[in-house]
């Protein structure tokens, strides 16, 4: 099963699996925008038993489902490798 269909199932709405990512859960969920949607993805950690939540939402959009799930994973990744735990703060 490919990733976008893990990512999105039929016609229903989106179930964003977790995408492993060093340590981090990276949940793909885009946000619904006239014309299209906006990137956005939650990102977890757990951090001495408590598990830390960011939601990245950016100002990014795209057509598809298919473009717009790349796009937050890509850009989940990359915040994660340039900020790492401090975006729990």
């Amino acid at each position: 099963m490919s990733l976008l269909s893990k990512l999105f199932g039929g016609g229903e709405k989106p179930k964003a699996e977790p995408v492993l990512h060093n340590d981090y859960r990276i949940f793909v969920d885009p946000q619904s925008e006239q014309g299209g949607f906006r990137v956005a993805a939650r990102i977890e950690k757990d951090v001495d038993g408590e598990t830390k939540v960011h939601q990245m939402i950016r100002a990014d959009t795209c057509r598809t489902q298919e473009e717009v799930a790349e796009t937050s994973l890509f850009k989940a990744k990359m915040l994660i490798d340039q900020q790492g735990d401090s975006i729990f703060r």
